[in-house]
């Protein structure tokens, strides 16, 4: 097993490969359907068909009954008493609350499908946390937009500086310019960030794995005493992967809420 053979596990592909058997995805109108678009789809009917009937459930007034309910129900009032209202403000959050769960629930559910095997992590490709920092961005910039206006939000974004005359006006410029900078660089570290952290998460695992490979033409007792080593390990990363899978979530869901608390609530 190569290097390429590795990547193929933390890649995107036009195809699910499966023991015994490959299954090629479709292209529907020129446009190729890949096996981590595949996933995404499936996360999001999960997340239908969770919080539909949660929401259902909310609007009559019933109670949670059950431990997965009563679960969910604890980590939704944590979202929005611990990260939302905090980062916000208890006059603003609510309003984007549902944008903060949404996006804590499919980033830590596109995680946690990585784990399935032969599936893959969508938030191991950079076209997917790119695209999910490009919608916090789009977030940020449309909530400080709708506060203050479109020029008075890029104008709201220079700190107030009792510096005038010929000083003020180009050092006003710099910042400006800097603030804008860091706006773009912040949302690309957020991509980064995430895809960085589940890619090495799931080549370490293959990389273990692949050690049984390896050794599979060696002597038998070297290659007993590797798969078992390498099967111990796995499962232990695994369970730290399960970890990181929730850490991740709440970290995107986190700093999502910050920028828009730095859009709405300015220098």
């Amino acid at each position: 097993m190569d290097l390429n053979e590795l990547a193929e596990h933390v890649t995107d592909s036009a195809e699910f490969v499966i023991p015994f058997f490959q299954i090629h995805l479709p292209k529907v109108y020129g446009f190729q359907v890949t096996r981590f678009m595949v996933l995404e789809l499936i996360v999001a009917a999960a997340m239908m068909a969770i919080f539909i009937p949660y929401a259902r459930r909310v609007a009559k007034g019933d109670p949670p009954r059950g431990r997965f309910w009563n679960m969910l129900d604890a980590l939704l009032i944590f979202l929005r008493d611990e990260v939302t209202r905090p980062a916000i403000g208890r006059k603003d959050a609510d309003r984007f609350l549902p944008f903060v769960w949404t996006i804590f629930f499919f980033v830590l559910l596109c995680n946690l499908i990585g784990i399935i095997p032969w599936a893959g992590s969508p938030t191991g490709s950079l076209m997917t946390t790119a695209s999910l920092a490009c919608t916090t961005f789009c977030v940020v910039l449309g909530a400080g937009i709708a506060k203050f206006g479109p020029l008075q939000y890029w104008l709201s974004i220079v700190p107030r500086m009792d510096v005038g005359g010929v000083l003020g006006m180009p050092l006003k410029a710099m910042i400006f310019f800097i603030e804008i900078a860091g706006l773009f660089i912040r949302h690309l570290v957020l991509a980064v960030r995430l895809l960085a952290n589940m890619f090495a998460g799931h080549l370490v695992l293959a990389v273990i794995v692949g050690f049984i490979g390896w050794t599979a033409q060696t002597t038998i007792f070297l290659w007993m005493g590797v798969t078992v080593s390498s099967v111990l390990c796995a499962s232990a990363l695994t369970l730290l992967e399960i970890f990181v899978a929730l850490l991740q979530a709440y970290i995107f869901a986190f700093l999502s809420a910050l920028f828009i608390g730095m859009a709405v609530h300015p220098h």
